[in-house]
């Protein structure tokens, strides 16, 4: 299947596609519109799903910016609501939003409504799932790629987890609104979109050393959503609402990926893991974090740099089979509960579920690096771009690129970097790393980097 020239809608057709991977890939989406005042559509919208008394959620900012004026469309077209507005003035993808929305939904609806971005599409997503019924959404910002995806990033005992639940089956991207997001988001949407060169690297290497599940249709479906972001960056300093349709088309592709595959791994890699512990940082101290998509930017230029320090080695035999016997649970348990304080527990849980640290299975991934190693450095060599060029392209729209620029210290890069790998049983760069017996000199590798 050649996805890559196909339109968004004959990507999403009902019946989906049979696959050369041996899988039938398929997206629920039934309604998607993106364009310049696409937001009068939402009647439409709602009536092509099938749909009658939409349960309309948002947050007080995207009330404001689009919410006000969804309810207004609704009104003046005779398709009676609910709206829902949930309280704070910043929302996480968590439980208590989630529970916040079950409590005041109205079990007369049939169709719950997001008027918002990640937040309010995740926590629809989850809700959607739990009560039965489906979700659409109406974006405010391009600042994230899960719109079409059928997973969601939540916070679960304060812990990042990917939920795998329901993809919309309506989108509606007004341009107008989406040029007119704060600078911040717009920037965190070319972040998320940036991480993707790391995502098909480390699927690709997974693949290799795990025998992970990987779809060459669903990767090149990245490569051409990065091609289209990349281009149209340049229009986001402008605002210029073509530039943000080819960005919000380039999210939506991204999300489409993430469907048909089933899982998040063509769109997330280590740079997502540094969000994601940087997050549960904060919440273990009660301070606020940063945009997930702003994070993932920096964490991206980070995971460049320490591919650049990958290519430069060789797998040690002797040392990996050190650092095998040497393996000590405690030892292992005793940092986790350092790095992850009152979430120790959890993380421990996942090992005690997944065994990433059992010594057979490290050693048979380690037989796959040694018997791989030419194999994984020709894949960072096709997958990964020139890192300065890089790196200039994100400090020409004024987005932060080093961890110093959102307010992270080196310590907690390097915690950041030595839990990344116990929070899922995801393989990255950091756990062929830690299989090759080189963490520490990696975190030390990494620390030399922030002194520069």
């Amino acid at each position: 299947m050649d996805f890559c020239r196909m339109t968004l809608e004959e990507l999403v057709r009902p019946e989906g596609y049979n696959c050369d991977c041996g899988k039938h890939h398929v997206c629920e989406l039934k309604y998607l519109k993106i364009g310049r005042g696409a937001l009068s559509s939402v009647p439409e919208m709602v009536s092509a799903l099938g749909c009658e008394r939409p349960f309309v959620v948002c947050d007080a900012n995207t009330y404001a910016v689009a919410g006000e004026r969804v309810c207004s469309i609704l009104t003046d077209a005779g398709i009676p609501f609910v709206c829902y507005v949930i309280p704070g003035e910043k929302l996480s993808p968590a439980e208590w939003e989630v529970g916040s929305a079950v409590l005041h939904f109205d079990p007369r609806c049939d169709l719950l409504l997001g008027v918002g971005s990640g937040v309010i599409n995740d926590t629809c997503k989850v809700l959607s799932h739990a009560i039965g019924i489906p979700s659409a959404i109406v974006g405010t910002a391009p600042s994230m790629d899960g719109y079409a995806s059928n997973s969601s990033s939540m916070e679960v005992n304060h812990v990042k987890a990917s939920l795998y639940n329901h993809c919309p089956i309506g989108i509606l991207l007004d341009t107008e609104i989406l040029a007119q997001a704060p600078m911040r988001m717009l920037w965190a949407g070319l972040g998320d979109m940036v991480a993707k060169y790391v995502a098909i690297c480390e699927w690709r290497i997974s693949h290799l050393v795990t025998g992970e599940y990987y779809c060459e249709n669903i990767a090149q479906m990245m490569r051409t959503a990065l091609r289209r972001i990349m281009a149209a960056s340049d229009g986001i300093v402008r605002r210029d609402p073509d530039s943000i349709q080819s960005i919000a088309e380039g999210l939506l592709l991204a999300g489409i990926a993430m469907a048909y595959a089933e899982i998040s791994r063509p769109a997330s890699g280590l740079e997502h893991y540094f969000s994601h512990m940087w997050e549960m940082m904060a919440l273990e101290r009660g301070l606020p974090y940063d945009l997930h998509g702003i994070q993932v930017g920096v964490g991206t230029v980070l995971t460049l740099r320490l591919y650049g320090w990958i290519r430069t080695l060789r797998p040690d035999r002797e040392r990996m089979e050190a650092h095998a016997a040497a393996f000590d649970p405690i030892v292992w348990e005793a940092q986790v509960r350092r790095i992850f304080g009152k979430t120790a527990d959890e993380i421990v849980a996942i090992e005690n579920r997944t065994h990433k640290n059992d010594p057979e299975r490290l050693r048979r991934r380690m037989d796959a690096i040694c018997t791989n190693w030419d194999e994984i450095l020709r894949i960072i060599d096709a997958e990964l771009p020139e890192f300065e060029g890089l790196y200039a392209l994100m400090k020409s729209t004024g987005m932060p690129v080093e961890p110093r620029d959102i307010g992270i210290s080196d310590e907690d890069v390097i915690d950041a970097y030595l839990g990344a790998r116990d929070i899922r049983d995801k393989y990255l760069s950091c756990s062929l790393l830690w299989d090759m017996g080189l963490e520490r000199e990696a975190a030390a590798f990494l620390r030399d980097c922030l002194k520069k």
